[in-house]
């Protein structure tokens, strides 16, 4: 993969794709990894999370500038982005044990009824370069907390951002296997997903990717949450404030951009 700076047309690197051999290494990685994370405390698991956090907020300026680097934009809004995913992890890190408790439910006597929030196991994220952090670990805080553990296909403009979020959870010191970065081409995904480790996949991108995530996830029996793509009506109201709404919403549309 040649990862290219959009704002020049330099390269900025180039990173070796991953052989078959490569990924079916970082499957069996994660299924040992799975077979062990989910079974530690929550509150441990918590910690890790909420140390992924504070690799963050240390290294504030360094990932930015990858950001930008990579993906092109500015620099105040790369900062924010990993702002945003360091109070992700801050959240996940308080209230994942209080979200994962059991739920009770009415029952006969002598009986428990209990709905109870098991780990799925190892679970496919494939993510895009638009919020090349913040997509990644607003899936990664919520789903590595609740004991799943995460094999992330980034886009291919940012392997540097991709491997970069690997390296936060290894500082933030994950086991070996629970959070591992493919870097793979799109044309990998369906095999990954078919392959009996991986419990689940999760995609964030355009409605013909996310049909295909969804199609071969359904033959498999395996759960999705999908992010597609489109556009939100914005409604001006008879009352509202004209000239706030109409700045609010251009700079809403050209956010990212």
């Amino acid at each position: 993969m040649d990862d290219i700076n959009p704002a020049t047309g330099a390269r900025i690197d180039t990173y070796e794709t991953d052989t078959a051999a490569d990924i079916e290494a970082a499957l069996a990685r994660a299924a040992d990894a799975a077979d062990d994370w989910r079974d530690r405390p929550i509150r441990e698991r918590e910690r890790h999370v909420a140390a992924a956090g504070d690799v963050l907020r240390e290294n504030t300026q360094t990932y930015a500038e990858l950001i930008t680097a990579e993906m092109g934009k500015p620099i105040t809004q790369a900062r924010a982005e990993i702002e945003k995913c360091a109070a992700v992890c801050d959240h996940y890190a308080t209230h994942a044990s209080a979200y994962l408790q059991p739920d009770g439910h009415p029952s006969p006597p002598g009986a428990d009824v209990q709905t109870v929030y098991e780990p799925l196991g190892p679970v496919l994220a494939v993510m895009p370069w638009n919020f090349p952090f913040w997509q990644v670990f607003r899936f990664a805080a919520p789903a590595l907390a609740a004991g799943n553990v995460a094999l992330l296909k980034h886009a291919s403009n940012v392997p540097g951002c991709a491997e970069a979020i690997a390296d936060v959870f290894e500082a933030a010191g994950l086991p070996a296997g629970v959070f591992q970065t493919l870097l793979v081409g799109a044309d990998a995904v369906e095999d990954v997903i078919r392959d009996d480790r991986v419990r689940a996949a999760t995609l964030t991108g355009s409605e013909p990717a996310g049909s295909a995530v969804a199609a071969t996830a359904g033959e498999t029996l395996k759960k999705t949450v999908l992010e597609l793509g489109g556009s939100d009506p914005f409604v001006v109201l008879d009352d509202a404030d004209v000239a706030a709404a109409a700045a609010s919403g251009a700079w809403a549309r050209t956010l990212n951009s």
